[in-house]
Order: C-alpha cells, then structure tokens, then sequence
C-alpha cells in the first residue's frame, strides 16, 4: 500500500509561510506550559513559554503540556512524533490529511484522540490580521488523557473520535 507523502501546507496563498493560530483554539483549551514551534511575532501567546524557530524546539527540552502548531512539511512528523513520546502530553493542530504517511505514524499510530474540526479555520498572519479559509479541513491531536479528556469537553464545534 502506498502512502501520499506529507504535502503540509501547499498553499499558504499570501507571500508569508506563518500562520498562527487562531486565538479561539486556545482559549478553548486551556493553558499550556510550551509551544515549541512559536512564531517569533505573535500578537499573543500560546502558553506560558515558547520556543521559536531561533531556538529549534525540537532539540530543547519540553516540560509540561505542550501546543504544537508544527511548521507544515517536513518537520510536522518530527515535532508529532516528540508530542507523542511527551510524557506529559499535549495537543498538536494539524491539516487533516488522513492518507500521509506522518498521520498514519504519528497520529491513527500513537494519539489519544482527536477532534476534526468542522469547516475551514482562519488562520492568522504574524501582525494578526486574519486570512482566507485554510485550503484543507484541520484536526486537534491529543496526546495523553488529559488532553483527550479536554477535547472531548471544549466547546469547539466538530467530530470528536477516541483512538484509545
């Protein structure tokens, strides 16, 4: 069986390759201790502390509950794979391409649950502006029972399935 390889983020449309996270996401679930894949200008924060692309947060040390908007591409299945080994676990926000290698290994393979979320997020440029719809559907990833416990429970409108 052939797996399509991970396409990440394709078409980001606008001359810039950031895109944040719309600040709803993470009010809807809670504080975190880290976010290792920080965007050096960000209108607000994702947890109490941050990594940038400067600091490469997957070689630093990660304590705590982690949020991980990986970089699209490449790196995505890295940074999944150091969230799923995490024993303090987390959640990672990521397009929905259920048939990528990097999701049948890192998610179907190792997460505790996950909430396809229902239409197009907006992401957010670095000066927090709002773009466009997303040109794919996204999913919430937790990692541990906590945060599956939390995504069962948040108020963000989607499909929530229990991997184990």
């Amino acid at each position: 069986e052939k797996l399509m390889p991970n396409l990440g983020n394709e078409a980001s449309v606008a001359a810039t390759d950031i895109w944040l996270t719309p600040p709803y996401i993470i009010e809807a679930l809670g504080q975190f201790d880290l976010d290792p894949c920080a965007s050096e200008d960000r209108p607000w924060d994702t947890a109490q502390n941050h990594y940038t692309i400067k600091d490469d947060g997957l070689v630093q040390p990660w304590l705590g509950r982690v949020w991980c908007n990986p970089p699209y591409g490449p790196k995505m299945g890295p940074f999944l794979n150091k969230l799923a080994s995490h024993p303090e676990g987390g959640t990672a926000l990521v397009f929905a391409r259920t048939e990528t290698r990097a999701f049948f290994d890192f998610v179907w393979d190792k997460a505790t649950a996950v909430l396809f979320l229902k239409g197009r997020l907006k992401f957010h440029k670095p000066n927090g502006e709002e773009g466009g719809p997303a040109n794919s559907p996204s999913v919430l990833i937790a990692y541990g029972e906590k945060d599956a416990d939390i995504l069962a429970n948040c108020n963000l409108n989607g499909k929530y399935i229990r991997i184990r």
